[in-house]
């Protein structure tokens, strides 16, 4: 029986895989092409981060994606004012703030409003009081030397989560939250001496959240105290 002649093999690669290498080589310049075109937005990159930190948290009480965020980085778009540089006051609180060990529980904002410095709640309070702790007097002490360079108003804003609160002294957390708020103020004003028309309090209970309430960790981030340097504009 004869046996069947087998078909010669060709040298080199299939004529299709060198086709399809070349179409792959040109996809990958032109994405590459509206890559280098392309623009990245800082702020809304940011702003898509912290939604998915907040959205793929795995334990009820731990971190999303990260820790606790330290320093928020300022955006290069805030003008200096006249009197005042928020880039170098930043610098000069991130630097006191770091040497008080607080990178965990303060962060340091500069947006449309001014600098932002926020506190947990219980870096300055106990757990549902509005009593400062002793140890707290000493930041608010080193923030009020910042104060008194300026002459740009501040605003205390005190802030819960949505854990009902029931107690003679304060019957719901708008109580807490804005008596808080008065205390830093009023600290400020009787013992170091700050002029009490830069000064203003608010209190916003459990209603202007910046995390979710439906776990442990992001409860712990809308228990806060926020001090505002403001901007000229946002002092009238």
């Amino acid at each position: 029986m004869a046996r069947k002649k087998q078909e010669e093999v060709k040298p080199g690669a299939p004529l299709w895989l060198a086709t399809y290498g070349d179409m792959m080589t040109l996809c990958l310049c032109f994405f590459v092409l509206l890559f280098a075109f392309s623009t990245v937005d800082a702020q809304k990159f940011k702003a898509v981060k912290e939604s998915l930190q907040g959205a793929l948290g795995v334990f009820e009480s731990g971190p999303s994606l990260s820790v606790v965020p330290n320093y928020n980085d300022y955006p290069n778009d805030i003008p200096v004012e006249e009197g005042i540089d928020y880039r170098e006051l930043y610098e000069d609180i991130k630097k006191k703030l770091d040497e008080k060990g607080l990178q965990d529980s303060v962060t340091l904002v500069i947006n449309e409003r001014g600098l932002l410095i926020r506190f947990l709640d219980n870096v300055l309070f106990p757990s549902g009081s509005a009593e400062l702790k002793s140890d707290s007097t000493e930041i608010i002490d080193m923030l009020a030397d910042v104060i008194k360079k300026n002459d740009n108003s501040v605003r205390i804003e005190g802030h819960t989560d949505n854990v009902p609160i029931r107690t003679g002294k304060f019957p719901s957390n708008w109580e807490l939250s804005t008596t808080r708020a008065v205390n830093v103020v009023r600290y400020l004003i009787e013992i170091r001496g700050i002029a009490p028309d830069k000064l203003s309090a608010a209190g916003y209970g459990e209603y202007h959240p910046i995390d979710k309430n439906d776990n442990a960790y992001g409860r712990e981030k809308n228990r806060r105290v926020d001090i505002v340097i403001l901007r000229a504009h946002e002092s009238k």
